[in-house]
């Protein structure tokens, strides 16, 4: 209760450096006590606390090899309250809920999630967290579906409002998903593979609708079918394929930096620039 009394005076002083101090320097280094906390915080109140947790592993100073084991411990709460509880997203596309705080909070664990598989001593540990690249393909569909069905903040032409709008925020996930997908696949032929089986590239790729107000999606998009088909022969075969028959659209891939191109029978994706735009 204590700790939580810390969390609480950040959130009303967050320019004091002594509760950041204590929260970053002690009450991280002990995965038991973040995880009886996190167990008994408000959504706000775990919403800070996740935002600290993206500080420290952002930061200037990357995480030491004492940090590792405990921010692997850190990664296993993170992964598996956001495989349980995902789904409580999908309550901001109903007007009465868009600030639904218990979403909110879950939209933050993807943000740390996305943060964490971008540090190379965690990734491999969420690459095989059991149901995480499942969960995510499954959560794109259902918002993608969501976004195209009916208006609202999961549709592509309500995405950027005023700031600090839960439209951003909503817009940002999807990005998000996207981006996580990408990392998860990081040279991991079985995450490519599973994501091939799961129906997800043609899902990735359809998301990408050319949206200039949300130029990141486009990015991010690119990154995950980098990943997708590194050394991936059955993926890059399939995105050539969609392309062929009218599935994948020719310009969009251009955009993109890939095209496809036909040598005897075959068809080959390539890139059409050396280096990825991120």
């Amino acid at each position: 209760n204590i700790a939580i009394d810390v969390i609480e005076a950040h959130q009303k002083h967050p320019e004091s450096e002594w509760p950041f101090l204590i929260i970053t320097d002690h009450f991280l280094k002990s995965p038991e006590l973040v995880k009886a906390m996190y167990a008994k915080m408000s959504n706000q109140e775990r919403v800070t606390l996740l935002d600290l947790v993206i500080a420290k592993i952002v930061g200037d100073e990357p995480l030491t090899k004492d940090d590792v084991p405990v921010f692997l411990s850190h990664a296993e709460l993170i992964a598996s309250t956001f495989v349980d509880q995902c789904k409580v997203v999908l309550r901001l596309t109903s007007e009465q809920q868009a600030d639904d705080e218990e979403a909110l909070a879950t939209i933050r664990l993807l943000d740390v999630l996305c943060e964490m598989t971008a540090n190379t001593d965690l990734l491999g540990y969420l690459q095989v967290f059991p149901g995480l690249l499942e969960r995510v393909i499954d959560l794109l569909r259902l918002i993608h579906v969501a976004g195209r069905d009916t208006t609202n903040v999961f549709s592509t032409c309500g995405c950027i409002k005023a700031e600090g709008d839960v439209s951003n925020v909503a817009e940002g996930f999807k990005s998000h998903l996207i981006r996580l997908i990408g990392n998860l696949c990081y040279k991991n032929k079985d995450n490519q593979d599973k994501v091939n089986e799961l129906d997800g590239i043609p899902l990735i790729l359809d998301s990408c609708s050319i949206d200039d107000s949300n130029p990141f999606l486009t990015q991010w998009v690119v990154y995950a079918v980098r990943n997708l088909t590194e050394d991936n022969s059955q993926n890059q075969d399939l995105i050539a394929k969609m392309e062929e028959q009218g599935l994948a659209d020719a310009s969009l891939l251009k955009k993109m930096g890939f095209e496809v191109e036909k040598r005897g029978d075959k068809l080959i994706l390539k890139s059409t620039n050396d280096t990825p735009p991120l």
